[in-house]
């Protein structure tokens, strides 16, 4: 009986001390691990764009053509204010003060001015009569008045030879355009790119044509004025160009400065 308790005995401390042991050890049941939760962040992130456009203008203009068909031109001179001219030029008075261009159109740059009464030699005239090319007495100073701002002391302005003179050439660092032309039927469109001046020069662009109109060839000056903020993009002239003529259709396009013009540049024109 007594050999009975004490197994018993045993039995009841061996789990008792088992527990104490683990008590005293600091262990602690193990606890599972909690699972990461994923949170999704949607994030809205705007780009901002920027185009550099570069628009192209286009600008029309229309040449009305209103042309008297006269003989055909003959060659022309090209007097030089530095080679004194021939003997026996016609005098001429003008009446009133009077300024002189470089050129036979009201488009070409101021040269000079003489005073009321002043008594010049006149060199020439335009194909159309009606701008003379009168000098200072003396063979020099050549430029370029209306025929009617002067009295000619003899003969008739469309007696005088028909000359033309050399244009100033510009100072300023700008050229001419190269322009193109095509044609559609009798019109011939000339484009051309704007050409950089600055807003104290730019006047704008010269065409010089000789155009078929009523069988003949005639001379077509086209000037086309510019200001400094339209002188930009793309410039079309529309030039009219008819068929018949014995000899072909020729054009030059120059810039126009107000202290003087670029170089000439040949437009390569469209045969009929």
């Amino acid at each position: 009986m007594q050999k009975t308790q004490t197994l018993v005995n045993r039995c009841l401390v061996i789990p008792f001390a088992l527990a104490l042991l683990i008590a005293g050890s600091g262990c602690s049941p193990v606890q599972s691990t909690p699972m990461l939760q994923t949170r999704v962040v949607t994030q809205v992130v705007t780009r901002f764009v920027t185009q550099d456009v570069t628009q192209e203008v286009t600008r029309v203009i229309g040449v009305p053509v209103t042309v008297t068909p006269g003989p055909t031109p003959t060659p022309t001179s090209t007097p030089d204010p530095s080679t004194p001219s021939s003997s026996g030029l016609p005098l001429a008075t003008l009446p009133q003060y009077t300024d002189c261009l470089h050129g036979p159109a009201t488009y070409f740059t101021y040269k000079t001015s003489f005073p009321a009464g002043q008594q010049v030699e006149v060199v020439g005239r335009s194909e159309d009569s009606s701008w003379i090319d009168i000098e200072e007495v003396g063979d020099w100073n050549s430029c370029w008045i209306q025929a009617g701002q002067a009295q000619l002391e003899s003969g008739q302005v469309e007696d005088l030879p028909t000359v033309t003179t050399m244009l100033p050439k510009s100072e300023y660092e700008f050229g001419s355009p190269s322009a193109n032309a095509k044609r559609a039927g009798d019109v011939v469109t000339v484009s051309w790119k704007a050409v950089y001046m600055s807003a104290d020069e730019v006047q704008g662009y010269l065409i010089d044509a000789y155009v078929c109109q009523g069988g003949q060839l005639v001379h077509l000056p086209v000037f086309v004025s510019e200001t400094y903020a339209k002188n930009t993009g793309t410039i079309s002239v529309q030039i009219k160009d008819e068929a018949g003529c014995a000899g072909p259709s020729t054009a030059h396009i120059v810039s126009v400065g107000r202290r003087g013009f670029a170089e000439w540049e040949k437009i390569f024109w469209p045969a009929q």
